[in-house]
């Protein structure tokens, strides 16, 4: 017996609608099938077999042919016998960002160590046991840490200076401990914008000479504190083969200048080989791609210099740009492989193809001149894909919202098919009244460019009927949300089972798109996309009219617990009600590097201009804030002082204090009110829990 969902409707909001919504996630479990394929090579890397899996526990064995093109059942599972090998895993192609060095304070030949005392460099000689001072004392907050990076010749040391920035500290009540009846005062270092960070700098020293050779900083005199990949300045610095320089990274603060450095051993010269600037941002921490190729003298460099991000070749001895390695009205979405001997980068791209979403990713290889482009993956949807051991093909697996996974085997040399291998089977996910989401397009605020979205429906939907719509937002510019590819179950499914109309937009001011559309967040984190995710809901409402846009609300956590309070200050007379969990209200109280690298440093009046602390007396609607009590990600303070705004502006809202709860940690109380709070305000019944 098919268990249905579309059970009795009594209407929106009734005890009938929370139990499918409680029951949804449990009752869509192990109703896909045939969606994942597991190869196990053999015959040298040109046959592999796999196990397609069926209802009922049973599967099903086939062997691919690769060369020849053929797929045949296999009668039984294969062994390790004869031709068959035992599963193995496939070996990774772990891409090696840089040649990292076991920096030690002992030198190469071995006859000195370098070590600090008091913030003073010193070192020792291992022979005689004689220390000889290399610098002044340190003082108090500043001196050598202890970091050093030794020449391969040993007859040059760099040594890290620091001093020490500012020591914020945000201090936490968590009311009801679970091991004492009083409450506990605990705290944790957490710098916020504006604030003084640690300053770190290379110094170099002659070691026969036992003298500094001054390294102007001219070139780096405000570093921040981390780089790509989130590393210390340290951890990038590099001495070449010859010990004639050293190279590092530096990242200025305000994130609109990033440079390679290289420093001469024997002048102390500082120069720049790539130098990167931006009138808003260069998003460091997601769109940064460094590759050293030292044997080549060359550098990968990633960059959005002409609008889009893309990957540069230059001479790493001279700092000249040799060319642009990829070009287009598209975007990398990563690199997985720089395979230096055949001179080609393997990678994932956005928007390759005009007519495809342009945030379904696609797999690709291209040579480091720029010629030779090939797309590994053509299917309309996101893929994955599983490269044999040689590399020669690929499992090509692709999906949509609202397409299964589809496999295919294609050939790396030039992309083709060579054959089908599965689409996953959905029928018994369908028998029970599953509805995809639908995938829906319209233009933004200038009118020319897509905006892309997601629409879920409850499954009992009757398209007679008008239906509130909810907005789960995440503005957040470090990334795109829109999910993209297949899932049986999504949260957003639930809140739809109540008779909601839930809808995901990607509005501009996020990322994955064009410089041009991520630049809307510049110093401009209140607009969240507000006006594309308007419009977008405007023009669904004209094609499905089930759509009420008299009853729109929103939530979201963190940022996206910012941008929900934000709608119902800037946007209230579209928006009716919302909550907002965990949000970074004012982003001079949230942590330094993720709004400092979108607000922009010095602090402006922006930070101001779109706090919602200072634009509480505009709220319109309503509204629930829900807090964490232990955030350790977004000071709680940030959310109490919405709340005295509010109180001061004589504004009514609803407030929720998880206790013990640490950030985005509501639990099955966080969501029942939520839900609660939606169809108490846009529904206008009292929720029925009990049948």
């Amino acid at each position: 017996m098919v268990l249905s969902l579309c059970a009795t409707v009594f209407g929106q909001g009734s005890s009938a609608d929370y139990q499918r919504a409680s029951r949804l996630e449990l009752l869509t479990r192990n109703k896909v099938f045939d969606f994942r394929i597991e190869a196990h090579w053999f015959d040298g890397g040109n046959k592999f077999w796999y196990r397609a899996d069926l209802a009922d526990g049973q599967h099903k064995f086939f062997i691919v042919d690769a060369v020849a093109g053929s797929k045949v059942p296999a009668a039984t599972q294969p062994t390790a016998s004869g031709e068959m090998s035992t599963p193995t895993t496939q070996p990774a192609d772990e891409l090696q960002f840089r040649r990292r060095r076991q920096f030690t304070a002992v030198s190469p030949d071995g006859k000195w160590e370098a070590f600090v005392h008091n913030g003073k460099f010193l070192l020792r000689s291992r022979d005689t046991n004689e220390e000889m001072p290399m610098s002044k004392d340190g003082r108090p907050g500043e001196g050598y840490d202890g970091n050093f990076a030794w020449s391969p010749d040993s007859t040059k040391v760099v040594a890290m200076w620091t001093r020490d920035g500012g020591h914020r500290v945000v201090y936490l009540i968590q009311s009801s401990p679970r091991d004492q009846l009083q409450p506990k005062l605990l705290q944790y270092d957490y710098l916020k914008p504006g604030d003084d960070v640690p300053m770190s700098k290379p110094h170099l020293f002659d070691v026969a000479a036992k003298t500094e050779i001054p390294v102007s900083d001219k070139l780096f005199p405000n570093c921040f504190l981390m780089g790509y990949q989130d590393r210390p300045m340290f951890d990038s610095l590099r001495w070449d083969a010859d010990s004639r320089r050293f190279t590092f990274e530096y990242n200025q603060r305000g994130h609109q200048v990033y440079r390679i450095i290289a420093v001469d051993a024997a002048t102390g010269t500082a120069t720049p080989i790539v130098n990167e600037q931006s009138k808003t941002f260069i998003d460091y921490s997601g769109k940064m791609f460094i590759q050293y190729l030292d044997n080549l003298h060359e550098i990968i460099w990633m960059s959005e210099r002409d609008g889009w991000c893309h990957l540069y070749l230059y001479d790493s001895l001279t700092g000249q740009l040799k060319n642009q390695i990829t070009k287009g009205p598209w975007v990398i979405r990563g690199v997985d492989r720089v395979d230096e001997q055949n001179r080609q980068i393997w990678f994932r791209a956005g928007g390759i193809f005009p007519k495809q979403d342009p945030y379904y990713i696609h797999y690709c290889r291209i040579n480091f001149d720029g010629t030779g482009l090939v797309v590994l993956t053509r299917g309309d949807g996101t893929h994955v894909v599983q490269y044999s051991p040689d590399r020669r093909f690929i499992i090509d697996t692709y999906s949509r919202v609202d397409l299964p996974p589809v496999s295919e085997l294609r050939k790396v040399e030039d992309g083709s098919l060579i054959c089908a291998l599965e689409t996953a089977d959905i029928s018994e996910l369908v028998k029970i009244g599953w509805k995809p989401p639908l995938r829906f397009v319209a233009k933004g605020r200038d009118g020319k460019t897509d905006i892309f979205g997601i629409i879920h429906r409850p499954m009992n939907l009757d398209p007679t009927k008008k239906y509130p719509i909810l907005e789960d937002i995440y503005a957040g510019p470090q990334d795109s949300f829109v999910p993209k590819d297949f899932s049986r179950y999504r949260r957003d499914d639930s809140m739809a089972e109540l008779g909601f109309i839930v809808v995901q937009i990607d509005g501009m001011g996020t990322s994955n798109r064009s410089k041009t559309f991520h630049d809307v967040c510049w110093k401009n984190l209140g607009d969240a996309g507000f006006p594309d995710r308007i419009l977008w809901m405007r023009a669904a409402a004209t094609q499905y009219p089930w759509m009420d846009l008299n009853r729109v609300g929103v939530y979201g956590t963190s940022a996206g617990g910012q941008s929900a309070l934000r709608a119902l200050e800037a946007f209230g007379d579209f928006y009716k009600a919302a909550v907002a969990d965990c949000g970074c209200h004012d982003n001079r109280m949230d942590k330094i590097w993720w709004n400092e690298q979108w607000m922009g440093w010095p602090i402006g009046p922006e930070y101001a201009e779109q706090s919602n602390v200072a634009n509480a007396g505009h709220l319109q609607g309503k509204l629930l804030l829900i807090v964490a009590e232990l955030d350790h990600n977004v000071d709680p303070a940030s959310t109490m002082q919405v709340c005295n705004a509010l109180i001061h502006a004589n504004k009514d809202f609803d407030f929720l204090e998880i206790p013990n709860a640490d950030h985005g940690q509501d639990g099955p109380y966080g969501e029942r009110r939520r839900e609660d709070f939606f169809v108490r305000n846009l529904m206008g019944v009292e929720p029925r829990h009990d049948s």
